[in-house]
């Protein structure tokens, strides 16, 4: 094996140890995010609030990257053309799913604040204050009502506990309205998610762009040796 070949394999290598650390960093980050967010319960059953999306997502993604990461380790220490190509392979389909998802979010914001204000309101719409699913969510997002407290005035009933910080009977203890919360939350959660992908697509594009060439240089040195 070449000093050219040989420095590439372990490059790539102890570039995949740094990003599995990243990875495995992204997890952790995840967890304590839905960790602070906490549960609900609606009706017996224990789940995650909507809010939960984007660290369960981050988690999926980190766990990617720790799979992908460690087969790029072992197809580099290997030498394994088999390994170092698969591992480029999925490499490239999470760059193109990554840069999709970043591009329908930079193109789409609008579309998306109005879609996560359609789940408050369509889970105001099911419940009506009744004490359900969305008083769940107040609890969680410290807010009152789909748009405010209004909302139970319309609906002739008082303010449930998880409307406000402290007695309710004090008008400053409101939380405000749950579909600005909601959205508010999910669009910055989108935003912090959004630059990290695009560090992490300028990451691994450096590894496809290593893994590629000592796949081929692997390659070419076992043809070599063939003849």
């Amino acid at each position: 094996m070449d000093c050219g070949t040989s420095l590439v394999k372990y490059i790539l290598f102890i570039f995949n140890t740094l990003v599995s650390v990243i990875g495995i960093l992204g997890i952790v980050y995840g967890v304590l995010i839905l960790k602070s967010i906490g549960t609900i319960e609606v009706n017996g059953q224990v789940g995650f609030p909507p809010q939960a999306l984007m660290p369960i997502v981050l988690i999926s993604i980190g766990s990617i990257v720790v799979f992908i990461s460690f087969l790029g380790c072992c197809g580099a220490i290997r030498e394994s053309v088999c390994m170092t190509m698969s591992y480029a392979v999925f490499l490239l389909i999470l760059l193109i799913v990554q840069l999709t998802l970043v591009v329908l979010l930079f193109t789409n914001k609008e579309k998306f604040n109005t879609a996560m204000g359609d789940v408050i309101d369509k889970a105001w719409q099911s419940d009506r204050g009744r004490g359900g699913v969305f008083d769940a969510l107040q609890k969680s997002l410290h807010c009152c009502g789909a748009s405010s407290f209004a909302d139970y005035i319309a609906e002739g009933q008082a303010l449930p506990s998880s409307c406000c910080d402290g007695s309710c009977l004090n008008p400053l203890n409101y939380y405000g309205g749950c579909r600005d919360k909601f959205v508010e939350t999910m669009s910055v959660s989108t935003d912090h998610a959004k630059y990290v992908a695009i560090g992490l697509i300028g990451v691994e594009l450096i590894g496809f762009i290593f893994a590629c060439c000592l796949a081929n240089n692997v390659r070419n040195y076992k043809r070599r040796n063939d003849y």
